[in-house]
């Protein structure tokens, strides 16, 4: 894969991901499921009584059976999964240094939407700040049309609303059978209302994806006069960077980190953080080795 857009502003080959839970859904696909099948996984070995299908009798071990019991061997149905993509379009995401949020959002979700589709899984879209935008609300569908027009939203769609409330209320929308979701935000949001957001989610397999510009903090100079828009309040304010305020400003962001990531793992995935551009080698990575 390569490790960022292409020059020609295409997106990897693929995004891989993986199940480390078996889903109910009873929609074929590529994932480990809870039902039985003709297909994938080999399961155990039950008497025939039990799983009434003589088409999979194991002869050789109801050969020698002492009981003269007939045995029949067990799969693994392979189904799909629903894949949502819950992302944070509040005012914060809209700061531009090296790098803009709201782009790299919708290059994520393009390249997971295209995941999800080779993939046989349905992909669904929610951007959300005070509510859920009515129009970034796309149920999860395996439709190539709806996924070409939620893209389309997402990257002209403009960041002012203040607060990220709608997340959880996006929670409630996709309630039901346990899904794969992909929790896209800068995170700068309250340790309580994190907390919920991740309780809202639990039943799920959340996947927090962090999206950070390093000129917002890690790149600032130690000294300078700086003229800051809190983008969430739209108030804008002089500071005169030095370095106790410098180092006070880094801890305060360590801490911020250090909250998510001790939330997160309650919850099963630690986040995975984007800064300033896509390392689709690291993200795959992630994505297959992660745990839930």
């Amino acid at each position: 894969m390569s490790s960022e857009v292409r020059p020609d502003g295409t997106l990897p080959a693929d995004v891989p991901y993986r199940l480390p839970w078996r889903s109910a859904d009873i929609r074929i696909g590529a994932h480990r499921g809870k039902l039985e099948g003709s297909g994938g996984f080999f399961r155990d070995v039950v008497p025939l009584l039990r799983s009434p299908d003589p088409r999979r009798i194991d002869l050789r071990l109801s050969a020698h059976d002492p009981f003269e019991g007939l045995h029949v061997r067990r799969f693994e149905q392979k189904v799909s999964v629903a894949v949502y993509a819950l992302v944070d379009v509040s005012a914060s995401m809209g700061f531009r240094g090296h790098a803009d949020k709201m782009r790299l959002a919708a290059d994520l979700c393009a390249a997971l939407a295209a995941a999800t589709r080779r993939a046989g899984d349905a992909f669904g879209l929610m951007g959300c700040d005070e509510v859920v935008q009515p129009d970034l609300l796309f149920l999860a569908a395996r439709a190539r049309g709806s996924e070409i027009e939620m893209l389309r939203r997402l990257r002209t769609f403009v960041p002012r609303g203040r607060g990220t409330r709608g997340l959880i209320d996006a929670a409630a929308l996709i309630s039901g059978r346990r899904k794969l979701v992909f929790l896209i935000s800068d995170f700068y949001i309250a340790r309580e209302e994190t907390e919920e957001l991740f309780g809202a989610l639990a039943h799920h397999d959340i996947v927090p994806i962090v999206l950070s510009d390093s000129l917002e903090i890690e790149k600032l100079p130690r000294w300078g006069i700086f003229s800051l828009t809190d983008l969430e309040v739209g108030r804008r304010r002089l500071v005169v960077m030095r370095p106790s305020l410098w180092e006070a400003w880094q801890r305060r962001s360590g801490r911020r980190r250090a909250e998510l990531n001790a939330i997160a793992a309650r919850f099963g995935r630690q986040p995975f953080e984007i800064r300033d551009r896509i390392d689709w080698d690291r993200l795959g990575a992630h994505l297959v080795g992660g745990s839930a």
